[in-house]
């Protein structure tokens, strides 16, 4: 076991967090802050994108049936547990990770942080809860269907990526969600759920080797109650599990050579959306990221941003536009979505189209850029002051990197951010003239 004070900024430190790796795999990272309250943020590195086709929504599923009881908590008495105590505990998937967060009070967090631990590692996943729970996640579904946001999102996606899995939907589609087994359930969970896919942030005010400690004992505790099937799981058995997960391609997609177009008609809308897609670096080329960030803040980020200042405040052909650098692990999407008049999406296009070639031809002042990379380093900085907030930042950035410089380093990496490699990004990876655009008509097309 190791345990190793991080302290690599060439700026002074805003975070401080101890990381310590345990001898089964997993790591803890833990820090105190004087705010009366203690976040567990466990973060496994298992989400939609490794699903293979057949089980695609499985582990969004798992997620709703971690909390369905183990051998040791009966179904609803970790919840009970909790609400007893004033505490609070959520869950979330998505492409790349899941993760789970309880906050309590310091004097709380010892006696319910082996709670979150032990549903977590021993889900028993009972036959008859995952069949009351395949429904709510199958009303989950049909709810997700009837938003437009992420039906424009999903078009988007599903232009954007041919291959990589990131153009699934999390949650699955309907027609694999009826088809999944339990036992599938728990061959997945026994597969994903073990400490060596685990990323453990905890931040709250406790000493740190109290926060340590609390942890590393919920996951032993945990361990001793595990089932005798999982402990007796033969080697041939753990082998043909390691290859839940194979035959999905993670391989770069290249960019966009032409624009490539799709446009639907949606009836529940007001009014049109036109959404543009660029394919960007990801996490794995994290250094390839800063400025795309900084990029997506020139453009639409505040009212005083080129894109909002000229389409919706100056010429009023948009009630409403955005730019953001998703980073997914492999690669990332530049998305650029804009509410507007069915009659205007051309000319937005168009214009949307110059401020790129604008971006790649002229360097921007020292001034406009000084103001966004304030806007972003502070946003970063204002983000990360609760303790949930820094167990989250913590766990994603080490779940999806392995370490914590990136995280903690990130503001100094926008200040980093100079006109000419705002230029660079945008010529390397933001062509006007090759990009995925689709347009969705309200169903008058008017």
């Amino acid at each position: 076991m190791t345990s190793t004070l991080i302290n690599s900024s060439p700026l002074p430190k805003l975070h401080a967090p101890t990381v310590k790796r345990l001898s089964n795999g997993l790591t803890i990272i833990a820090e105190q802050m004087p705010v009366e309250a203690v976040s567990l943020n466990i973060w496994l590195n298992v989400g939609s994108a490794v699903e293979p086709n057949p089980i695609n929504g499985m582990a969004h599923f798992l997620e709703h049936m971690i909390f369905k009881g183990t051998d040791t908590l009966q179904s609803g008495e970790f919840e009970r547990r909790v609400e007893e105590r004033g505490a609070m505990i959520n869950a979330a998937t998505s492409q790349d990770y899941t993760h789970y967060y309880l906050t309590a009070s310091p004097q709380d967090f010892a006696d319910l942080a082996p709670l979150q631990i032990e549903v977590l590692l021993n889900a028993t996943i009972p036959d008859d809860g995952f069949e009351r729970e395949r429904q709510v996640v199958l009303e989950e579904i049909r709810r997700s269907q009837d938003n437009p946001r992420r039906r424009t999102f999903q078009h988007a996606i599903e232009l954007t990526f041919e291959q990589l899995p990131y153009r699934r939907q999390v949650l699955g589609p309907a027609s694999v969600i009826e088809n999944l087994s339990a036992q599938q359930m728990r061959d997945f969970h026994t597969r994903w759920y073990q400490p060596q896919s685990m990323s453990v942030a905890v931040v709250g005010n406790l000493p740190i080797e109290e926060l340590i400690q609390i942890v590393e004992s919920g996951f032993e505790q945990a361990s001793q109650n595990r089932s005798q099937a999982q402990i007796d799981m033969s080697q041939t058995e753990w082998q043909r599990l390691q290859h839940l997960g194979d035959g999905v391609s993670f391989s770069q997609e290249i960019p966009f050579t032409e624009v490539v177009r799709k446009e639907c008609v949606d009836p529940s809308l007001q009014q049109a959306r036109l959404v543009m897609t660029w394919r960007v670096p990801g996490m794995v080329e994290v250094d390839q990221t800063y400025a795309l960030d900084v990029v997506a803040s020139v453009l639409a980020h505040g009212r005083a941003s080129r894109m909002v200042q000229d389409l919706r405040e100056q010429r009023g052909l948009v009630s409403g536009i955005s730019a953001s650098n998703m980073t997914y692990l492999h690669q990332g999407v530049f998305y650029i979505s804009a509410q507007l008049p069915a009659a205007n999406v051309p000319e937005v296009e168009r214009a949307i189209a110059q401020h790129l070639h604008d971006l790649r031809t002229e360097l921007i002042t020292e001034f406009e850029l000084e103001r966004v990379r304030k806007r972003v380093a502070n946003h970063f900085v204002f983000g990360n002051e609760t303790p949930s907030d820094r167990s989250g930042l913590y766990g994603f950035y080490h779940s999806l990197l392995g370490e914590l410089d990136a995280a903690i380093d990130y503001p100094w990496h926008i200040q980093q951010v100079s006109p000419e490699a705002i230029r660079q990004a945008a010529q390397a990876f933001l062509d006007p003239r090759a990009y995925g655009v689709v347009a969705i008509y309200p169903g008058d097309k008017a």
